[in-house]
């Protein structure tokens, strides 16, 4: 299948977390108060890196505490990878639980490498 043919498939849902590359993040970003988009990001112990950032959006929501204002509650990025088609990603203004160090999460992917272990069908992770 052709690169193109790749950007063009059913984005396939994996909804996990993945981890920063250690110093590619954006600091001009952090500045204007945006997450620091990473170069790329570890996920199932492979290097996915980003070669575009194609769209950006913010998801929000109402305050928890009452009051009427709305409050950023993610950054959204749809980019382009070396390997795997399209993929869009999120950070997550306010962590899961009580591990905060997953607030960055891999939505979908458009295509997965034949060699790259693929979640079974019923969404169990390898």
């Amino acid at each position: 299948m052709s690169d193109a043919n790749a950007n063009e498939r059913k984005p396939t849902f994996v909804s996990e977390s993945v981890r920063p590359v250690a110093s590619t993040a954006d600091t001009g970003s952090m500045a204007g108060g945006g997450p620091g988009f990473p170069e790329a990001f570890v996920w199932r112990g492979e290097r996915l890196r980003v070669v575009a950032i194609l769209r950006t959006w913010k998801e929000t929501g109402p305050c928890r505490h009452g009051g009427g204002e709305q409050y950023v509650r993610k950054h959204w990025f749809e980019v382009e990878t070396g390997s795997h088609g399209r993929a869009k990603i999120y950070f997550e203004r306010r962590a899961r639980g009580r591990d905060v160090s997953k607030r960055w999460w891999l939505f979908s992917v458009s295509s997965f490498p034949l060699d790259f272990p693929q979640p079974d069908e019923t969404g169990t992770k390898p």
